[in-house]
């Protein structure tokens, strides 16, 4: 059987002008694939070849699959919709499927737009596609598909949705089929090396109402260190990879295996061929301050800090807990771990205003990262947070949901005059960055580093790709009121998506999930998290939402 994979063709001028990013979902099912005896398995990227839907048809046309599967989160799915419409219309006889954070939770609205695609895998994808593959091969599609779990398909005029499955328990059988890439591809534009996104741990224990980790993976599980390490030492060796950024949400939020993973990478001399880089809190930073040197030898050159907002009226709002003060610390402590750190900051809440954009540029200035990130606040269509905010929610045009478009209008400042505060951000910070900074400050790795950043940054901004600038019109602080945004005002909630968020028996299963999983796992987060920790101002350290609780029965 032959089974095509196509990563959608999306750019929206966010994280993609760091460099290309290898598409880590296909090499994670094509790897469980192979491990069931799969093995005409193809892949089209048709984001990073800027593949158009003719193209794609045509090499649709010349593999003759006989399964075609695509993936997306919120701002792509409209392009891998149109994925499975051209499959339709040139191999109207394979399966058309889709897979992904947004279609798992929002498959009544992917059914409502988009009739055409055959089946939606909710959930992790390894188990469920590989059954549904074996479905597919032994000639039980379509008459097994209520037999198998974690799927939805539309049954005449319904729209169904089978049990959750359960989650991957034994994540030694994860095993990523790296060579269904082709890796000079993918180019970490900062190093101008080969980069990967390996994945140490799947989800997270704490359940933010913003957030879809937790409700994605549901329970929170950690693979062992030395299978991640064999995954990298393979993707050195045998890919060329000089750059990886692990996919985690937080990996350092289980210490023991953080620090059993650097001691690995550095037993076996990885950290002289390639370096790293994660996302983290403020609050681990503190908790590992004496572990910040081993990091680094580990080859952790770059930190991104989930700071949030500089005025601490928005910590406050996004309960934080955590100080003005504890950030620069943070920043500070990084740094003097010769580890670079990224600040990245949320914009464009209702309370936005100019003041407080500028209290941002000047937080970020006075507490000195690397580098500074000011991303636009998109609520989700799929947590509880966006139920909360639907009624102030405007636009329903999901492409353009992706933390550079201002979907949510603040009340005291129109959607042109925030992109141009964020602008004005960027331009000041960088500018006095390359200016006073980055040529001088430093020497080796730290100095080479920070002018590849710059390049991106300049590369980007000269093609205008950087935040869709030239898409949307922006030239400067005088087109600020003159932008077009281009949101499709066609599109809107599904009725049968409005009906139900989630499905019932997705409610059921997650519920048994989490109480297994925090059985399982409380006493030891328990005792990790409260070993004589606390932070400076004596708060309780608090999940990257502000809760203490973790994943609870429902």
């Amino acid at each position: 059987m032959r089974i095509l994979f196509v990563h959608p063709n999306y750019r929206s001028g966010g994280a993609e002008i760091a460099g290309t990013w290898p598409p880590a979902w296909v090499a994670y099912l094509s790897g469980h694939l192979r491990q069931a005896g799969f093995d005409d398995i193809h892949f089209i990227d048709a984001m990073t070849d800027n593949i158009d839907d003719a193209d794609l048809a045509r090499r649709m046309e010349e593999i003759k699959p006989d399964v075609v599967g695509v993936t997306a989160i919120t701002p792509s799915i409209y392009r891998a919709e149109d994925v499975l419409k051209v499959a339709s219309e040139v191999v109207p006889n394979a399966v058309r499927m889709l897979g992904g954070v947004h279609a798992t939770f929002m498959y009544k609205q992917v059914f409502s737009e988009a009739p055409w695609v055959d089946v939606i895998v909710r959930g992790e994808g390894e188990e469920i596609c590989t059954e549904l593959m074996l479905a597919i091969e032994d000639g039980r599609w379509p008459a097994d598909k209520h037999k198998i779990k974690g799927l939805a398909f539309l049954d005449g005029d319904q729209i169904v949705a089978t049990p959750a499955a359960s989650t991957v328990k034994d994540l030694s059988k994860i095993k990523p089929d790296w060579t269904v890439l082709e890796w000079s591809k993918y180019i970490y534009i900062p190093l101008g090396t080969r980069v990967a996104i390996p994945n140490l741990a799947r989800g997270c224990p704490f359940t933010c109402s913003f957030c879809s980790q937790w409700k994605f993976w549901r329970d929170y599980r950690v693979r062992d260190p030395k299978d991640v390490v064999d995954e990298i030492e393979d993707l050195v060796e045998n890919h060329g990879v000089g750059f990886f950024i692990l996919a985690d949400e937080e990996p350092t939020i289980n210490k023991k295996k953080f620090v059993a993973f650097c001691q690995e990478l550095i037993d076996r001399g990885l950290p002289d061929r390639v370096k790293w880089g994660i996302n983290t809190r403020v609050t681990d930073i503190y908790r590992d301050r004496d572990l910040l040197k081993f990091y680094r030898k580990a080859g952790l050159v770059h930190v991104s800090l989930g700071t949030e907002a500089a005025a601490q009226m928005k910590l406050d709002i996004f309960n934080k807990e955590t100080k003005v003060d504890e950030n620069k610390t943070a920043i500070r402590l990084l740094r003097e771990a010769d580890i670079l750190v990224e600040a990245q900051f949320i914009v464009g809440l209702d309370n936005e205003t100019p003041e407080t954009l500028e209290e941002t540029y000047q937080m970020a200035w006075d507490w000195q990262p690397d580098l500074a990130n000011w991303s636009m606040y998109t609520p989700w269509p799929f947590t509880p947070l966006f139920q909360e905010l639907k009624d102030q929610v405007e636009v329903f045009d999901f492409s353009r949901y992706n933390f550079v478009t201002p979907i949510m209008k603040p009340a005291a400042m129109e959607r042109g005059e925030l992109l141009d505060g964020v602008m004005n951000n960027y331009r000041r910070f960088y500018m006095k960055k390359a200016l006073f900074h980055y040529p001088w400050r430093g020497t080796g790795f730290r100095r080479r580093y920070l002018l590849g950043c710059l390049y991106a940054f300049l590369k980007a901004g000269v093609g205008r790709t950087f935040y869709d600038l030239g898409k949307v019109g922006y030239t400067g602080p005088q087109s600020k009121n003159k932008l077009d945004f281009q949101f499709d005002d066609s599109r809107t909630i599904a009725e049968a998506q409005m009906e139900d968020w989630v499905s019932s028996a997705d409610k059921a299963a997650a519920a048994k999930e989490r109480r297994e999983a925090v059985k399982a796992q409380m006493k030891e987060r328990s005792a990790e998290r409260t070993q004589d920790f606390k932070m400076p101002n004596g708060a309780e350290v608090k999940a990257c939402g502000g809760g203490s609780q973790q994943m609870e029965d429902v």
